[in-house]
């Protein structure tokens, strides 16, 4: 949140003409401090738009195949072992898009914006972890659970078993391009929020255990979950 806030800052006194922040599906409803920290980051980036001659977007990614930490390498690296397969829950799902989609929606970001809205790509529907650890080993030659184990590991504290690309109070608007979508701008209280990032800053020195509480608080107080009347608008 800092350091996004300390880029964003500086791009402003660069007089620096777009800004794409790169954000995650797990900003949506977040559970855990990754998710949290992103949305505030969201946040943050959305509170300068509105103010700045620099254009600022925001692109939420789901997982993107192949890329560093994907579940793809991983389960090639199980199968090449001989196995088994770790797979986190049976009924797990996610949302996917592959390295040249990520890399094209940041530029369409970019070109399309007009200053703080959030953009995603049209993925289609989320894919089961479970069918795709299966389709893998199907690849490599092998006929799962009979040749080939499984192993569920189970959900770890902060996960879910299905994440959203939106929250439900978002407005979605189509785009120029039609596999993008976009959230449209929120109004965003800046000297509220960098407030409440001083709030985190003492609890970072003398709370370190509060963090996700602080957060959480945070979060709703500005969130998507008010009323028509509330911080939603």
């Amino acid at each position: 949140m800092f350091g996004t806030l300390n880029v964003v800052d500086n791009a402003i006194k660069a007089e620096v003409q777009r800004f794409v922040f790169i954000s995650t599906d797990k900003a949506v409803n977040p559970i855990n401090v990754m998710g949290m920290t992103k949305r505030m980051a969201e946040m943050l980036v959305q509170s300068k738009a509105k103010s700045s001659a620099t254009i600022f977007s925001i692109v939420r990614f789901g997982n993107v195949l192949e890329s560093r930490g994907s579940v793809i390498p991983i389960f090639k690296k199980q199968i090449a072992a001989g196995g088994p397969v770790t797979v986190t829950h049976p009924d797990m799902v996610r949302f996917f898009m592959t390295i040249p989609e990520a890399v094209h929606l940041v530029l369409q970001a970019g070109a399309l914006s007009n200053g703080g809205e959030i953009f995603v790509l049209d993925r289609g529907k989320p894919v089961k972890i479970d069918d795709l650890a299966k389709a893998l080993i199907r690849f490599a030659g092998y006929k799962p659970e009979q040749e080939m184990k499984i192993k569920y590991t189970g959900m770890r504290p902060g996960e879910k078993l299905a994440e959203s690309l939106f929250y439900e109070k978002e407005s979605i608007l189509p785009s120029l391009h039609p596999r993008i979508f976009i959230a449209s701008p929120r109004t965003l209280d800046e000297e509220q929020l960098r407030s409440d990032l001083k709030r985190l800053e003492s609890a970072i020195i003398f709370e370190q255990g509060e963090i996700k509480n602080i957060l959480g608080k945070i979060l709703k107080k500005h969130g998507l979950d008010e009323d028509e009347h509330g911080d939603a608008e």
